[in-house]
C-alpha cells in the first residue's frame, strides 16, 4: 500500500476531526438541554408536575421495567411501526412498477393519489375503527395509509426518470418488460427506494401513535393518551422520550443501509 502524502494525512485528519466536532457538539446540545430542564424543575421554575424531569423519567422507567410494562408499550409500538414499514415498502414498490407499466392507468390515477396523500389521515382513523374494529389491524391500517401514496408518487416519478436508453437497448437486445424492470428499473432506483424508506419509517411511527390514540389497549401512543387522562405526566413525557430515541435509532438503520447500498 502506497504511503499517503502530507496533504492526504492533512485531508483524513481534517475529515476525522470534523467528525468528532459533529459528536461533541450534538452531546452536548443533548447534556446541556438535559442538565436545563433537571435544574429549572428543581428551582421551581418548572412545575415538575406538568413538565416532569429527566431524574422522575429515569424512576419511572425503572418502576416500569420492573413489571416489563414499559417493555410490553415498546414492543408493541416497535411490531406495529415494522409491520406497516414492511407492508407500505412492499405495496408502493409494487403499485409503482405496475403504474409505470400501465402508462394509461398512471395519468388516469395520478390526482387520485395526490389527493389521497394530501388528505388528513387523522380524519380517517374513526373511520377505520368503525370498518376494521377497535384492534391492531386498523392501526397498521392506519400507518399505511399515511405514507404509502405519497411513496407510490416519489417511486413512479423515478421510474420515469431512467435512462430511455437503457430501456432501448435492452428492448432491442430481446428483453422483455420483466427484464427491463430487473435489470435496469429497480437497479437504478434502489437509491431512491432507500432515501423513500427513510422518509417512511418516519411516517409509519406517526400513523401507529395516531392509530393507538384511539384504538388500542397497548403501546406509546396508548400510555400518552393513558397518562393524560389519569394526569400522569411521566408517562406522557416517558413515552414521548422513547419515541424520540425510537424514531431516532430507526432513521439510522435505514441511514446505514443506504450507505452500504450507495
Amino acid at each position: 500500500m502506497d504511503k499517503l502524502s502530507a496533504a492526504q494525512q492533512q485531508f483524513l485528519s481534517d475529515a476525522a476531526r470534523h467528525k468528532r466536532n459533529i459528536r461533541t457538539g450534538r452531546w452536548m446540545i443533548l447534556i446541556l438541554f438535559l442538565v436545563l430542564w433537571e435544574g429549572t424543575v428543581r428551582l421551581g421554575w418548572l412545575n415538575d408536575f406538568i413538565f416532569s424531569s429527566p431524574s422522575r423519567l429515569v424512576s419511572t422507567f425503572v418502576t416500569m421495567a420492573g413489571d416489563g410494562s414499559i417493555f410490553l408499550h415498546i414492543g408493541i409500538t416497535l411490531a406495529e411501526t415494522l409491520v406497516s414499514f414492511l407492508l407500505v415498502t412492499v405495496l408502493s414498490l409494487l403499485i409503482a412498477m405496475v403504474l409505470w407499466k400501465c402508462t394509461l392507468a398512471a395519468e388516469i390515477l395520478e390526482p387520485y393519489l395526490v389527493m389521497l396523500n394530501s388528505l388528513p389521515k387523522s380524519a380517517l382513523a374513526p373511520v377505520l375503527i368503525v370498518w376494521l374494529g377497535n384492534n391492531m389491524k386498523t392501526i397498521i391500517v392506519a400507518a399505511i395509509s399515511i405514507a404509502v401514496f405519497g411513496s407510490i408518487i416519489t417511486l413512479l416519478t423515478g421510474f420515469k426518470e431512467v435512462d430511455e436508453d437503457k430501456i432501448k437497448l435492452i428492448l432491442s437486445l430481446g428483453g422483455t418488460s420483466r427484464d427491463v424492470m430487473t435489470k435496469v428499473m429497480i437497479p437504478n432506483s434502489v437509491p431512491l427506494l432507500v432515501s423513500t424508506m427513510k422518509v417512511n419509517i418516519g411516517l409509519c411511527l406517526v400513523g401507529v401513535i395516531i392509530g393507538e390514540f384511539l384504538a388500542a389497549r397497548a403501546g406509546l401512543g396508548y400510555l400518552i393518551i393513558y397518562g393524560s387522562q389519569v394526569f400522569k405526566m411521566d408517562y406522557v413525557i416517558l413515552s414521548i422520550v422513547i419515541l424520540c430515541i425510537g424514531s431516532a435509532l430507526l432513521y439510522k438503520i435505514i441511514g446505514i443501509l443506504e450507505r452500504k447500498f450507495s
